[in-house]
């Protein structure tokens, strides 16, 4: 048997440090003795989860066609059950819940408005004069313009757009301006709440890339961010990125892996939400699981402070 020189038994040991460092959640982000726990399950596909002004927080079973409430107190109920195949959710500042509505039988293909009732009412479902592909995940600016990811999985053939593209909606605009065409296949989407940053994750082209965002809302400066695709993402108050990959890889802001957070179903987006703003909700394929963190979101940080 060789025996490895001493200097290689200690690469080795620091390899295998960072490596266990990089398993978990980072220090200082999940609250003490914080654990993933199942909040309900017997979904078929759960995405899109949104917090409200309340912490209350709302998320899509896309094949049943339903939008769930999970409310602070702990209760579940049925927001609508005739979601046109609801995906990604987020709330505008009036509180209206905004949805990306997808493809397949019973989508309706475009990104509509849920007011106080659970009635929707279409905000845009076609560019250049074209029907959208499959609306999947949006975030929503402090001026209130909508940027939204537009790919399509499954069925392709009745795709009536050249490609798998990025779009943004101006406040009060009626069009729909595209401002990303190069990426494989767009998924997840967030911005900063100081409304300069923009990530969005090519799931596709196994990607997450960072833009600056400019006054007209337009992209500028793209610059790979992590070499991972994820399907959601979200930021925490501290600017870390939470990525859903076959875990929730998390990202510090210099693009950092710096650990993790295992979910005993395949994790397909997340969001923070609860009465501080303290809790990461995350939706991963049959369940809604939840775990308390020692930060708020990013969003929730930044109306905490306003």
């Amino acid at each position: 048997m060789k025996h490895l020189p001493s200097i290689t038994l200690i690469a080795l040991s620091i390899v295998s440090s960072a490596s266990m460092l990089q398993a978990g959640p980072p220090p200082g982000l999940v609250a003490p003795g914080g654990e993933v726990k199942k909040l309900a399950d017997g979904f078929l596909f759960t995405e899109g989860p949104a917090a409200d002004v309340q912490g209350n927080v709302y998320f899509t079973d896309i094949p049943n066609q339903r939008i769930h409430l999970w409310s602070t107190d702990g209760k579940l109920s049925t927001f609508t059950d005739q979601s046109g195949r609801a995906n990604g959710l987020y709330f505008d500042k009036q509180g209206n819940l905004i949805a990306c509505q997808g493809a397949a039988p019973g989508g309706k293909r475009r990104v509509a408005k849920y007011g106080s009732s659970a009635d929707d009412v279409s905000i845009v479902d076609e560019y250049a004069g074209k029907r959208l592909n499959s609306p999947n995940d949006l975030w929503i600016d402090p001026k209130g313009g909508i940027y939204f990811t537009d790919p399509r999985y499954g069925d392709r053939e009745d795709l009536q757009q050249d490609g798998e593209h990025v779009y943004y909606i101006a406040p009060g605009a009626k069009e729909v301006k595209r401002v990303v065409d190069d990426h494989v296949r767009p998924n997840g989407i967030v911005g900063t709440p100081d409304g300069k940053t923009l990530y969005i994750t090519d799931n596709g082209g196994k990607k997450t890339y960072r833009y600056s965002i400019n006054a007209d809302g337009t992209l500028g400066d793209k610059k790979e961010f992590c070499p991972e695709g994820a399907d959601g993402m979200t930021l925490d108050e501290k600017g870390n990125l939470y990525l859903t990959t076959k875990v929730v890889s998390i990202y510090n802001p210099a693009g950092k892996r710096i650990g993790e957070i295992v979910v005993p179903e395949h994790p397909a987006n997340v969001t923070f939400g609860g009465p501080d703003g303290k809790t990461l909700f995350i939706t991963a394929r049959k369940g809604l699981y939840a775990i308390p963190m020692a930060v708020q979101g990013a969003l929730q940080a930044g109306k905490a402070g306003s």
